[in-house]
């Protein structure tokens, strides 16, 4: 077997993430017929076909996935180790790529980062915005901010205190559909909630309050667009205390009956504490996102 190339694995993996020729090439400033030939050749030295044709694109075939976690942990190195070189490791200078969940990615980390990148211009950060943990020892990010108890050994982690989530609606939906004195008083409601049945509808089970996606006027698995539903008037849904704070304009509903803690971590592979800015990001961090819990824990 011949040893694959690191840019025929580069167009391997373009091509499983946008499902085309045409736009993996697009996607890597490549011509079609040079990242065809990747493909070819990456095939040869693997001994049998990644892809197949279908009226959809290509389509992997079972040698692709069984493939593809090594090829996405070359991918991910190869990204850490230019990030690595982006800067010297006594210097406050190079890229730092932090993974978060939507909500936090979107909504906090950008004020959170910019003193940080003001007091010291020769940072980049890369936000890496997903629900999905990502995987530190394989170097997908160099830092995170998790709402679960980090497994993974060999990791640097500071437990930061619980994000709390409630029931909120915007004060102007209350004065047109009423203020829900109960549980029970959300039937009938514009209610925020899932498509397929997540962590926190089971949550509200436990709490004795039995909902299917039917009873939804808005149905969507991201939490960031029940956020935005909530922030925009749409109807009643879970949000972060700390965000419906910021807001002003939302009203906390039934905070007795329904309330939800996210323990809450920033973590960092320990190797990288020696480098300057990684530290000073997970340092800053760490005290943003305390700051962010301490408010949202004080009298309104």
């Amino acid at each position: 077997m011949q040893a694959a190339s690191w840019d025929h694995i580069r167009s391997f993996l373009a091509v499983l993430d946008q499902g085309s020729l045409s736009r993996a090439a697009r996607s890597l400033s490549l011509t079609q017929p040079t990242l065809s030939r990747h493909i070819d050749l990456l095939e040869e030295a693997l001994g049998g076909l990644l892809f197949t044709r279908s009226p959809r694109g290509l389509l992997p075939t079972d040698k692709a996935r069984m493939i593809e976690p090594y090829a996405r942990t070359i991918g991910a190195s190869a990204a850490a180790m230019v990030r690595a070189a982006s800067g010297p490791t006594g210097d406050m200078s190079g890229a730092v790529r932090i993974s978060a969940s939507e909500v936090v990615g979107i909504e906090l980390l950008p004020g959170m980062l910019m003193p940080l990148r003001e007091a010291h211009p020769g940072l980049s950060f890369e936000i890496l915005p997903t629900n999905q943990s990502s995987d530190l020892l394989r170097r997908d990010a160099d830092i995170a901010i998790r709402m679960v108890r980090p497994q993974q050994g060999a990791l640097l982690a500071r437990k930061l205190g619980d994000v709390q989530l409630g029931f909120y609606a915007r004060q102007d939906y209350l004065a047109r559909h009423g203020t829900p004195k109960s549980l029970r008083d959300l039937a009938g409601q514009a209610l925020i909630g899932f498509d397929h049945e997540t962590i926190s509808v089971q949550a509200l089970r436990g709490m004795g309050l039995t909902l299917d996606r039917t009873d939804f006027a808005w149905r969507t698995d991201s939490d960031l667009a029940q956020t935005k539903l909530v922030l925009a008037g749409a109807g009643i849904g879970v949000c972060q205390v700390g965000l419906a704070r910021r807001a002003g304009s939302l009203v906390r509903l039934l905070p007795d009956e329904f309330s939800f803690a996210l323990e809450t971590w920033v973590t960092m592979h320990e190797e990288l504490k020696g480098v300057a800015r990684m530290k000073a990001a997970f340092d800053h961090l760490a005290e943003a996102m305390g700051a962010y819990i301490q408010d949202q824990e004080s009298p309104a």
